[in-house]
């Protein structure tokens, strides 16, 4: 039964999905895509013209500004017989939806959903972006050296990548010592010292793909401590991705790694235990106790299981899976196991 007669494609995320352009800015509105029976368009404005015909094909491209567009569509609307139009409504504000109403009736849209799954196109270049963050982590750790800052650990990351032609999923996240407790700790000018706990979690973009992998080393001779809750986020994560069967809920995934961690006497996971992976570092689907996905062919998503004390630290562990045949494969594959860095 057909739920409206064309769709608005707001998001930037989903504009680069259906166009693999990913010149469009996060934070202004500067394009829609508008899907419709007949054709499909492509609505900005002349800055980007030149670029979109090298870039993309199969729409036609308007360049009459998105929100002018939207503001005086009504006519537009008519002429192509749209009455009933679906948008995306955590995405639509409430002034363009407003905009949108003196013209045509607005209903919600899932289409979202369609990424959950890559093509395999798409899981290539996720694995190629998995490849480089494996490799950034090989090189970082030479650079873990007593006195060198959060910051510059982070800026050399960010550095390697350059030379790599890769674009940062998100800005690293480099925890030394009781910073590591906090999951996504704001980088600072703190030195490291020896004997400290080193969390590092990051992620590239290879052709408007991510990865993002988490990692945590210790600078020095390892505690005891220390290696009790590596041991135990690493057990949490290897029986978790062993568990992982075809049509199983991904909160049943979430419950394995959270019920284990509990089992061995620590704190609750504060966060879910992973996220789909794509265009976006988070996207659908949601590892988490409310999901309501089940394991399906073709998804990608993360498992992180962590334990943080605080005061003391923490320790997270990061992959990201495939699912593929039935099979998991793990597609980042940087030690994963206890390392010691000696100055």
């Amino acid at each position: 039964m057909k739920t409206s007669d064309a769709i608005l494609i707001s998001s930037v995320p989903n504009i680069i999905y259906f166009t693999n352009y990913s010149g469009f800015s996060e934070t202004e509105r500067e394009a829609f895509i508008l899907i419709t029976t007949n054709k499909n368009y492509l609505i900005t404005d002349s800055r980007y013209s030149e670029a979109l015909k090298k870039h993309t094909s199969g729409f036609e491209i308007i360049n009459s500004g998105a929100i002018n567009f939207i503001s005086n569509a009504k006519d537009f609307f008519h002429i192509n017989k749209i009455y009933t139009l679906a948008i995306e409504e955590d995405n639509i504000t409430l002034a363009e939806s407003k905009l949108l109403k003196k013209s045509v009736k607005i209903v919600p849209t899932f289409f979202f959903q369609k990424r959950i799954i890559k093509t395999p196109q798409e899981i290539e270049n996720i694995k190629k972006a998995c490849k480089i963050g494996d490799m950034a982590f090989n090189f970082i750790l030479a650079k873990l050296k007593t006195g060198i800052t959060e910051k510059e650990i982070s800026d050399e990351l960010i550095g390697f990548f350059k030379l790599k032609n890769a674009d940062l999923s998100f800005k690293p996240i480099v925890a030394f010592g009781p910073h590591s407790s906090i999951p996504h700790h704001e980088n600072s000018d703190t030195k490291l010292k020896k004997d400290q706990i080193v969390l590092l979690d990051f992620g590239v973009k290879v052709n408007n793909y991510c990865s993002d992998m988490t990692r945590t080393v210790f600078f020095g001779e390892a505690p005891e401590e220390f290696k009790k809750i590596h041991k135990t986020v690493l057990n949490a994560q290897q029986k978790t991705i062993k568990n992982i069967k075809p049509n199983m809920k991904l909160s049943e995934i979430d419950k394995t790694a959270r019920d284990y961690i509990l089992s061995q006497n620590f704190p609750n996971i504060i966060h879910a235990v992973g996220h789909g992976v794509g265009i976006e570092v988070h996207e659908a689907p949601s590892v988490s106790p409310s999901s309501k996905d089940i394991v399906k062919n073709g998804m990608v998503f993360s498992i992180e299981p962590g334990i943080y004390v605080p005061g003391y630290g923490g320790v997270r562990i990061e992959d990201l899976v495939l699912i593929k045949n039935g099979n998991v494969e793990l597609i980042s594959h940087a030690k994963r196991e206890i390392i010691e860095i000696h100055d």
